[in-house]
């Protein structure tokens, strides 16, 4: 039975705006328990990968509630994360707002702070608000693998990044070893459309995951995608045995 969260062509942009108006309450709570926290690590590796300076300026593409633009903004560097659900935006401007506070309180203790808070925006990651070379950092987490048109996706990264700029996305891997790709797929396919169904009261939300990682080109094809538009040190860091991965890449000068 096919999800009903997933539909190829036209609605396929409807369909996963859909999904994730329903599950962003849970979002950050579903990460941590299917991952088991690593996500986290992950994320870690993107920032220590993308090497973030003050003088850079950031773009977390499909930022949902937000933490690989938190990560960014922790060194210095300004950070603008785009999404185009509300709800998922609403999450993250109350992180926001609840990060401003806190540092708030922390310079009237006298302690100095070098970070600055993201700003984030509505907008649609195939059509980028911004001009050409706009970013020194052009990240994407989750966010690939939803989009209508995943070459278009990385092309529009592409364009909104400077010369020498860094691309990074982290997704949802295929391993390349059968008998891990199968354990793998199957806790997909079991476990974690139960834990949708306990903490969103949808099992087909979850179950989602599964669907669009069998229509995704994964790491492998990811990377080629980069070759192909002209990016310059393109790389794949497998995670776990490539459950998760991160692909990276420069815009040639």
């Amino acid at each position: 039975m096919a999800n009903e969260f997933y539909e190829p062509g036209d609605l396929r942009a409807t369909r996963v705006k859909d999904l994730f108006s329903r599950i962003a309450p849970r979002y950050d709570l579903i990460n941590d328990l299917q991952s088991f926290g690593l996500h986290r690590y992950w994320k870690h590796r993107v920032i220590k990968l993308a090497r973030p300076l003050a003088t850079d300026r950031a773009l977390d593409l499909c930022c949902g509630t937000g933490d690989l633009a938190f990560l960014l903004a922790r060194g210095g560097t300004r950070v603008l994360g785009l999404d185009f659900n509300e709800r998922m935006l609403e999450v993250a401007a109350n992180r926001n707002q609840v990060a401003q506070q806190q540092a708030g309180e922390r310079q009237a203790k006298g302690i100095a702070l070098e970070n600055h808070q993201p700003f984030f925006v509505q907008g649609d990651a195939l059509r980028l608000p911004f001009a050409d070379h706009s970013f020194d950092i052009v990240t994407v987490a989750y966010g690939l693998r939803n989009l209508a048109d995943i070459k278009a996706g990385l092309s529009e990264m592409l364009r909104v990044t400077r010369r020498g700029g860094r691309l990074l996305v982290l997704d949802f891997g295929k391993p390349d070893n059968a008998m891990w790709r199968g354990i793998y797929f199957a806790y997909l396919r079991v476990f974690v459309p139960v834990l949708g169904r306990i903490f969103c009261g949808s099992s087909s939300a979850y179950a989602y995951i599964l669907e669009s990682l069998h229509h995704y080109p994964a790491q492998r094809g990811v990377a080629a995608q980069m070759k192909e538009l002209g990016l310059a040190k393109v790389r794949i860091i497998n995670l776990l045995g490539g459950v998760m991965s991160i692909n990276y890449g420069e815009k040639q000068g």
